[in-house]
C-alpha cells in the first residue's frame, strides 16, 4: 500500500504523478458542459449498487475525470492466498497487475518511466521490487473541427433528430484512430456510432435502436454531402 499510495491518493483516487497529467483544453471542457447540460438527468439515473455514491457529485468533474484526468485500477492480485487457504504465516511475494489510464494527450513512454522511478526508488524497508510493462499506448485527442465540417455535423443533427449535435470522450484504446492521426495529421474525423439509451453492444444480449441507427445512416450521408469540392 506504500507504495500504491507513491502515486495514488488513497482518499480520494487522484493520482500524483504529474507526467501523468494534462491541461484540459478550454473547448473540450466546454463540451462536457454542454453534454452535461442535456444528459444530467440521465447520469443521475445511474443504478449505482446499494448505498454507493459516486467519486464527485459535480457530473462536469466526473466525465472529465473518466476522459482527461489519469487513473490507476489494481486488475489482479498474486501471492495472497484465498480466505479459506489463508493462515498466520508470511507471504514470500506480493504481486498486482495495474492499469493506468492516462490523458489522449500524454506520452505513455514518460508516463511509464515516471511511475518506474517513484516505485523502485527506495522501497520501503528495503524490499526487492521489480516490474514488469505490457505494452503501452497513447491515447488519442481528435483535431478541432473545421467550420465546414462543424456546420455540416449540426445542420444533420437538427434535421434528422431535431437536435444539435454534442461530442464527448471515452475513457478508452482505439490504437488505429492514433495510428491514422499521425499518418494523416491534416485529415478531419467523425467518430460515431449507434451505442447509447436503447442500444447495448459486446454482450450476449447485444443489440441496436434500428430507428436511431437509420437517422445516424442519413446524418454521415448529409455530411458527406456537404464535403468541400476542390476549386
Amino acid at each position: 500500500r506504500q507504495l500504491i499510495s507513491r502515486i495514488e491518493d488513497e482518499t480520494s483516487g487522484e493520482i500524483k504523478v504529474e507526467e501523468l497529467h494534462t491541461n484540459i483544453p478550454d473547448h473540450r471542457i466546454n463540451e462536457v458542459r454542454g453534454m452535461v447540460s442535456v444528459l444530467n438527468k440521465e447520469g443521475k439515473i445511474f443504478p449505482w449498487h446499494g448505498n454507493t455514491i459516486p467519486s464527485t457529485d459535480d457530473p462536469v468533474e466526473g466525465l472529465l475525470r473518466r476522459t482527461w484526468k489519469p487513473t490507476l485500477s489494481t486488475v489482479g492480485l498474486d501471492g495472497v492466498p484465498a480466505i479459506k487457504d489463508g493462515g498466520n504465516v508470511l507471504r514470500p511475494y506480493t504481486a498486482l497487475k495495474l492499469s493506468f489510464r492516462l490523458p489522449p494527450d500524454v506520452d505513455c513512454h514518460k508516463a511509464m518511466d515516471a511511475v518506474n522511478k517513484i516505485l523502485t526508488e527506495n522501497p520501503p524497508y528495503n524490499a526487492s521490487i521489480s516490474i514488469e510493462w505490457e505494452e503501452p499506448a497513447n491515447g488519442w485527442n481528435a483535431p478541432t473541427l473545421a467550420p465546414w465540417l462543424n456546420t455540416a455535423i449540426q445542420e444533420a443533427s437538427n434535421t434528422f433528430y431535431g437536435k444539435p449535435a454534442l461530442a464527448m470522450g471515452e475513457g478508452g484504446t482505439i490504437p488505429f484512430m492514433a495510428m491514422l492521426g499521425e499518418k494523416f495529421p491534416e485529415a478531419q474525423f467523425v467518430i460515431t456510432g449507434v451505442l447509447g439509451p436503447g442500444s447495448n453492444a459486446h454482450g450476449p444480449n447485444e443489440f441496436l435502436n434500428i430507428p436511431f441507427g437509420k437517422k445516424l445512416s442519413a446524418c454521415i450521408s448529409s455530411i458527406i454531402h456537404q464535403f468541400p469540392s476542390e476549386k
